[in-house]
């Protein structure tokens, strides 16, 4: 089964008083390309992430985040000693400079001094990031697994529209091929009516050279390789859908070949019917072409 490049999966957990949210999505690309956003205070995610990313998947723009975060109840909240005894000498301070003057100042309370700034502070347990990482990475297996899903998904689709491509680009190059054989008679009546005007109004030509000269023009004109090629294109491509991906490389090489043929097949038509169904060919390969680019 073919897969496509593009696909989405999220998840999320939890343990070790943290929680986190996953969150893996991807587009075409011609190789594989990595782009990840992780905390980096966890020491050896990053390394171990791309490794797996890289033996799951052979082609994309593929971008994976982690959000973590800690528990509220894994954190406590502490008095900052340091500013508490920075404010206690200001206030002590305050009331001697006060009394000499002559005046006094209502008694503080505890409530006032735990709401200045900095007062409080938030203090957490020490975190075992190696048994975060195992955590975190025993999701990972499950994270793959719906995102591969989704581009398999995708890539059914994908391959339902390619192998109907492929199905008219064979019917295209069998109407090619009747248009080519009603063009043969025609070719040869002109064939004929051009060497008996080149000879009627050439002195001294010699009617073996002319007649070799026409006959290798008609050679040239011939679209029968073409079309022969363009079928076993259509087989090749074919039997790669049914080897399923990785063949996004293979296939887009092989819209080149299939390109190229209906290129050559117009540039030779010689025939409104035949450039028609030569026009026709390179609007479902370029159509083909942009499907292509997304299979992995």
């Amino acid at each position: 089964m073919l897969e496509s490049m593009t696909g989405y999966a999220s998840h999320k957990g939890d343990a070790l008083g943290h929680s986190w949210t996953w969150d893996l999505r991807s587009v075409n690309a011609k190789g594989l390309d990595l782009r990840l956003r992780l905390p980096d205070w966890i020491e050896g995610l990053e390394p171990a992430l791309r490794a797996a990313l890289s033996k799951a998947l052979a082609r994309g723009s593929v971008n994976l985040s982690l959000r973590i975060q800690r528990n509220e109840e894994q954190s406590t909240l502490s008095v900052n000693a340091g500013q508490l005894a920075a404010v206690l000498g200001a206030i002590k301070a305050a009331e001697a400079q006060a009394a000499d003057a002559g005046v006094a100042l209502a008694p503080s309370k505890a409530s006032d001094l735990l709401g200045l700034r900095g007062m409080m502070e938030t203090t957490s347990e020490d975190t075992d990031t190696k048994a975060l990482l195992t955590a975190l990475m025993a999701e990972v297996p499950a994270l793959l697994e719906s995102f591969t899903a989704m581009r398999q998904q995708e890539g059914q689709a994908l391959q339902t529209v390619l192998l109907d491509q492929l199905a008219q680009i064979d019917a295209l190059t069998s109407q090619a091929a009747t248009a080519a054989e009603a063009r043969r008679a025609e070719s040869a009546d002109a064939l004929r009516s051009n060497l008996a005007r080149v000879l009627e109004n050439t002195e001294g030509a010699d009617e073996t050279r002319v007649a070799q000269e026409l006959a290798i023009l008609a050679v040239k004109a011939d679209v029968m390789e073409e079309l022969d090629r363009l079928r076993a294109h259509v087989e090749a491509a074919r039997g790669l859908i049914a080897q399923g991906s990785p063949v996004g490389r293979k296939l887009d090489f092989l819209m080149q070949e299939f390109n190229r043929e209906a290129n050559t097949l117009c540039s030779k038509a010689q025939s409104v019917d035949l450039t028609r169904i030569g026009l026709d060919l390179k609007a479902v390969i370029d159509q083909m072409r942009e499907q292509v680019q997304n299979v992995e």
